[in-house]
């Protein structure tokens, strides 16, 4: 897949995330909402758009695994294989949490989800942000997930401070969420 869009386009979406603003962007299934994840009322944001209980956390989405190092906990040599093996891809990991994570992130948890995507859009916005960025599905709970940029304009309207414009990947359904810790499939 290409990436297709403009230097405009990132230009705007990054420059939305650094004044703590909501996007909506193209991920490996479905469209996501995304944020600073350090910012806290962003955060709150997309929890309120989303009706979204924030005991439940967020996923964290970056380019490269060393985007994600600091929201890490201690992890063996061959939990760092594992994750190595299936990322980039469309494979979400709970891992234990580094004492940095804030509680709009993690939730109720001691573990947070992250992944490295494989879709060049979403993966183009972390590099160029130079941060991992929250990855939730455009939708309101308990409502089918989003798959392109004019359903998502039709559902939030305004509430999304800036949507890029691009195709999801061919994954069929979102990433894959496994325990690192158990090896426990939490959505297959």
């Amino acid at each position: 897949m290409s990436l297709n869009v403009s230097d405009e386009t990132f230009k705007r979406a990054i420059a939305a995330l650094k004044q703590q603003q909501i996007i909506a962007y193209p991920t490996e299934a479905v469209y996501g909402l995304g944020c600073d994840p350090r910012s806290e009322s962003a955060v709150e944001k997309i929890l309120q758009l989303k009706n979204r209980q924030r005991e439940k956390g967020l996923i964290l989405i970056a380019c490269d695994i060393t985007q994600l190092e600091p929201y890490l906990g201690l992890l063996t040599d061959k939990q760092w294989q594992q994750l190595k093996q299936t990322w980039p891809g469309a494979h979400t990991w709970l891992v234990p949490k580094s004492n940095a994570v804030p509680t709009w992130i993690h939730g109720a948890f001691d573990t947070i989800a992250v992944r490295v995507t494989n879709h060049p859009v979403a993966a183009a916005l972390c590099q160029r942000f130079g941060h991992p960025l929250v990855s939730t599905s455009a939708n309101r709970a308990g409502q089918t997930p989003l798959t392109d940029n004019v359903r998502v304009f039709e559902t939030f309207g305004d509430e999304i401070d800036y949507i890029v414009p691009g195709r999801v990947g061919n994954q069929r359904k979102p990433s894959v969420i496994q325990d690192l810790l158990t090896q426990q499939l939490i959505r297959e």
